[in-house]
């Protein structure tokens, strides 16, 4: 296809590929009678699409693979942001199972047995190919796993051009930079209609128009792809999914657990010839949650390949499709800031777990906060100009969240203590639980500390995790009556277990004083600097700044991993004034080349010395940018 082919043109031919696909015309056998896989996943997406209902979307390309294929209503990512989540997908594996993938750009060790998909596919015959984006999340070498991974990567490179292939084409189009400049198109900001948690500002509202105008600009890739692939005589014998990598960048969105986090959009079309692969007619909306751990076993159940026992999702296309009762999600890091959620949903409730309650939603995070949107949401909780639903996001969490989303898709109105809905939360709750010990969830270990991973995670003696998760459930819901647990896990010879108990007295706050006796002893012995970040500021926060603040500027010193540096940083933070001797070691920290550290440092920084505004600029994009990246 030609460059100056016209956007009609192009359009055209993308809106007839079902037509010829059925015609016959464009037909070309795959080897060994195995469709061809096209994987055509964009950046950052909701459900903003014409297909899903959405009227002010402009997206023909999705809205007619939709017509001929498959919608799926409730498809969620298994994390609110990319790496983590293409960990999830790549490996078949919830990142939680492999700490530290469960956290915003780290490098996790896969065992040594574990076969990727594109790597299964391939022993299977397949010509796999990635374009471009990786963020894996782990130590592959994606030039090891792919047959072609980069921006060359293309189908078209086979020598055997019967050959099947496997082939993922990314597009950042929509991804979270593009609103830091105001795009424009056919959707203006007195178009948009906001969500009630969000104030109605400019730069809000233009977030909203540009997010949509991205989309339309980003359907219209879509349809060069799938023009490419009518033109090569593939489309009959390739099944495309279109969807996003994790949810969407609006206010309250991409990093955190709600549906607008974590509900994509995915569609998928099947040609004629395929169509016993699917699990409805076509057009059929698919309403029983999906979640991205189900993608790798699907591709494999779809060209015939056997699903090793470490991926935990089940097909949703193809012989062994199995429908799924709900979706579990997951944050952990997000970039600096430090937080730690679990949730579950069955497409119409989501149950939220908070085991750091004592932060709020809305941690500053430099990235993030270069959208003008964040900015002036926290410029007007500032002036006080909120109204108590859009302040929420700026205050501390409950243990416990459910919503219904039949009647409240905002997540507005939270059940979880209402006494109608006890039965309801009981039961969620119940299976979030079995699923995080069934998966061996590693999100209890802070980074960094030891029994971190799929194998030493699995060492009872380094990581009891029902014990840990008793543990946790006693600090994170402030127990009024467990104060003896926690001052009695200080004692205990796990690192993790003293961890949590340092953790629960952190979160009582004043109710913690008692035990500061406790603290103080164990800040001076402790040999973990992960309990004595909690203990540090655990004290600080009653009053005791002699020693704790000292120990947490000493946990700073660049002698230290960069994870202990940036838990030091994050808990200095949050102590306000008391934070101020602290200043010298926020200067220095504020170079290092880790930029998640500099930019925590920065932060600290500025709020120390009065210079904080919203629209201060923390994040360097351009270096980002000049670098070749994107968060």
């Amino acid at each position: 296809m030609t460059q100056d082919m016209s956007r009609r043109a192009v359009l055209g031919t993308a809106a007839g590929l079902a037509t010829a696909a059925g015609s016959g015309a464009l037909a070309k056998a795959a080897k060994g009678d195995r469709p061809n896989i096209l994987w055509i996943v964009s950046e950052d997406n909701n459900p903003y699409v014409g297909a899903y209902g959405d009227k002010l979307a402009h997206t023909p390309t999705i809205d007619g693979l939709a017509k001929k294929g498959l919608l799926f209503r409730h498809v969620y990512s298994n994390a609110p942001v990319c790496a983590p989540s293409r960990f999830g997908i790549l490996t078949g594996v919830y990142p939680e199972s492999c700490a530290p993938a469960n956290q915003m750009r780290a490098v996790a060790a896969l065992p040594k047995d574990f076969r990727t998909y594109p790597e299964l596919m391939r022993e299977a015959g397949y010509f796999c190919t990635n374009n471009a984006k990786t963020d894996y999340n782990c130590g592959l070498d994606p030039n090891a796993i792919w047959d072609g991974q980069g921006k060359a990567a293309h189908w078209r490179s086979r020598t055997d051009k019967t050959q099947p292939f496997m082939a993922v084409f990314n597009y950042e189009t929509t991804h979270e930079s593009r609103l830091f400049k105001p795009t424009a198109g056919r959707v203006t900001p007195d178009m948009v209609s906001l969500p009630p948690f969000l104030p109605d500002t400019p730069g809000i509202r233009q977030d909203f128009a540009s997010y949509y105008n991205l989309m339309e600009k980003m359907d219209g890739q879509l349809a060069e792809r799938l023009a490419e692939l009518a033109a090569d005589g593939l489309a009959e014998d390739t099944i495309v999914f279109h969807y996003s990598d994790n949810g969407g960048v609006l206010g309250r969105s991409k990093r955190y657990c709600y549906e607008e986090g974590l509900r994509c959009e995915m569609v998928v079309y099947v040609p004629p010839k395929w169509r016993h692969l699917m699990p409805a007619a076509p057009g059929s909306e698919i309403g029983t949650p999906v979640s991205f751990i189900d993608l790798a076993p699907t591709v494999l159940s779809l060209g015939g390949v056997a699903q090793p026992p470490q991926m935990r999702g089940t097909p949703f296309l193809g012989p062994k499709a199995r429908p799924q009762a709900v979706a579990f999600g997951m944050r952990n890091r997000m970039d600096e800031r430090i937080d730690f959620q679990r949730t579950v949903t069955d497409g119409r409730w989501r149950y939220i777990r908070n085991y750091m309650p004592h932060r709020p939603w809305g941690q500053h995070q430099a990235f993030e906060w270069l959208a003008v949107g964040y900015q002036e949401w926290e410029q007007a909780h500032i002036d006080g100009t909120l109204n108590a639903v859009q302040d929420r996001f700026f205050q501390t969490k409950p243990y416990e969240e459910l919503y219904d989303l039949s009647v409240d898709p905002h997540e507005i109105e939270d059940l979880a203590r209402d006494p109608a809905h006890a039965a309801t939360l009981a039961r969620f709750a119940r299976m979030l639980d079995e699923h995080m010990i069934a998966i061996n969830d590693n999100g209890f270990l802070p980074e960094d500390m030891n029994g971190e991973g799929w194998g030493p995670s699995r060492d009872p003696k380094l990581y009891p995790l029902k014990e840990v998760m008793a543990l946790a459930r006693v600090a994170a819901a402030a127990d009024p009556d467990g104060l003896p647990q926690l001052r009695a896990a200080l004692a205990s010879p796990v690192e993790v277990i003293r961890y949590w108990g340092a953790m629960g007295l952190l979160i009582r706050g004043e109710a913690a004083r008692p035990a500061q006796a406790d603290m103080l002893a164990r800040l001076e012995a402790d040999p973990s600097p992960h309990v004595r970040i909690q203990l540090a500021e655990a004290l600080a926060r009653l009053g005791e700044t002699g020693a704790s603040v000292p120990a947490l500027i000493e946990l700073c010193a660049p002698s230290r991993s960069w994870q202990v540096r940036l838990h030091a940083i994050n808990a200095l933070t949050f102590i306000g004034d008391a934070a101020r001797p602290a200043l010298g070691t926020a200067t220095v920290a504020e170079t290092d080349p880790k930029p998640y550290l500099a930019n925590a440092a920065k932060y600290l920084r500025l709020k120390l010395t009065g210079q904080y505004r919203p629209s201060t600029p923390i994040f360097d994009l351009e270096a980002m940018r000049a670098g070749g990246g994107a968060a």
